[in-house]
């Protein structure tokens, strides 16, 4: 090669980075800026790119194109297929079926104060409620949809019916464990670009969470304590044996009934059935009683004598050492119970309560779980009890664990 072509070829790959150069400068990539990876969760995952992030829904196959606001895309790109929607995040404002949804994920996020819709005032959140009596969050019809257009994305905790294009679900309690549920934090954090906060939240949560299960390991016991979550319905009996459940009473140190026991169903009309589910209880430890309560103040242990046709507590180990309990502690309005809410996102706590259920000290204060043979009361959920700003984030709480 000539002097003057290797001239030629160095002036022309100089010209093209130079052209390179100023084509990059000219559209420069919008940082997404903190990432958050799914680590427990098997229902949904994460992709980012330049401008964008993209989360993929497991439990309904949507994807959820998420475009950043300062990009070019987020002014030309709208999808909404049965299988694509495009929002522009962060999010403006948002609105919620407050139908059993677990706001206190936004609480965490410190994403209430975005929050300016809701279906119902049925939601188990002091400072939620309070946001909402000050006038920052209007009351929605779900059922009209021109009222739910107005807002940037209106999240959902069901797959029924039909979606608008700004509806977005949320899922978490498809999933099998009480981490994995919890982790859907990041999830919502995605649509507010707060990831570094929803990785924050859920470390704090899974470390304390994985703590307290290894304190509970080491509780020096004699046998594990037999525990079993029951459920009454139009004079049926039955065992509940929801995956999550079965998890919480293995991590907090506790033994599921048998399957090869118990069967799925005990009419208490059926004397053989009736017999044989006094037999089972005789030999149970501990009780979580889920039967559903219009008034669950209510609820006593004599109901559930009443209910199982027992004479008196006498035969049934779990009432003669005070070990009955009930998930109905935090309530609003004697409806909505904290259980689907904060129980979701802050399962740390469920497991202290669990823990304490199973090995009693009496010295801890359970946050979800009441236990009647003590006659515990229900605590109201009510605005006046929200003891910060309602729009700043809400720390979860991290219990003593040695």
């Amino acid at each position: 090669m000539s002097p003057s072509s290797s001239l030629l070829q160095l002036s022309f790959l100089f010209s093209l980075f130079l052209w390179l150069g100023c084509a990059i400068a000219a559209t420069p990539p919008v940082p997404v800026g903190n990432i958050s990876r799914v680590e427990d969760a098997e229902y949904f995952n994460i992709y980012y790119g330049h401008t964008f992030k993209v989360i993929k829904n497991g439990v309904d196959g949507m994807s959820y194109l998420l475009i950043q606001n300062t990009s070019r895309m987020a002014t030309k790109t709208k999808y909404c297929t049965p299988r694509i929607k495009s929002f522009v995040v962060p999010l403006a404002n948002y609105s919620v079926d407050t139908t059993y949804f677990p706001v206190s994920f936004f609480e965490l996020l410190g994403m209430v104060g975005s929050m300016k819709g809701i279906t119902s005032d049925s939601i188990t959140s002091e400072c939620v409620l309070q946001w909402y009596q000050s006038g920052e969050i209007e009351l929605v019809n779900k059922t009209d949809p021109k009222q739910l257009t107005q807002f940037s994305a209106h999240f959902i905790g069901t797959t029924e019916g039909q979606q608008a294009c700004n509806f977005a679900t949320f899922l978490p309690s498809e999933e099998d464990t009480p981490l994995q549920r919890a982790e859907w934090i990041k999830y919502l954090g995605t649509f507010g670009n707060l990831e570094t906060r929803a990785n924050e939240v859920f470390d704090a949560v899974k470390t304390n969470y994985l703590c307290l299960s290894r304190a509970a390991a080491n509780k020096t016991t004699s046998f594990k304590p037999v525990v079993a979550w029951l459920l009454y319905s139009e004079g049926m009996w039955s065992f509940v044996k929801e995956e999550y459940k079965m998890k919480y009473v293995v991590d907090a140190g506790g033994e599921s009934l048998d399957d090869s026991i118990s069967k799925s169903i005990y009419n208490v009309s059926i004397p053989d059935d009736l017999d044989n589910f006094h037999a089972i209880l005789c030999t149970i430890d501990v009780v979580i009683d889920e039967t559903y309560a219009p008034e669950p103040t209510a609820y006593t242990i004599s109901t559930f004598l009443d209910n199982t046709k027992a004479q008196d507590n006498s035969s049934f180990p779990f009432l003669t050492n005070g070990r009955f309990w009930r998930y109905d502690k935090r309530i609003h309005d004697a409806a909505p119970l904290d259980w689907f809410d904060g129980g979701i996102s802050q399962p740390q706590l469920v497991l202290a309560d669990l823990i304490e259920a199973f090995f009693p000290s009496g010295n801890y204060n359970t946050t979800y779980f009441r236990n009647l043979g003590k006659e515990e009361g229900v605590i109201s959920i009510v605005p006046d009890k929200c003891g910060r700003d309602s729009s700043t984030p809400m720390d979860p709480v991290i219990v003593p664990c040695q």
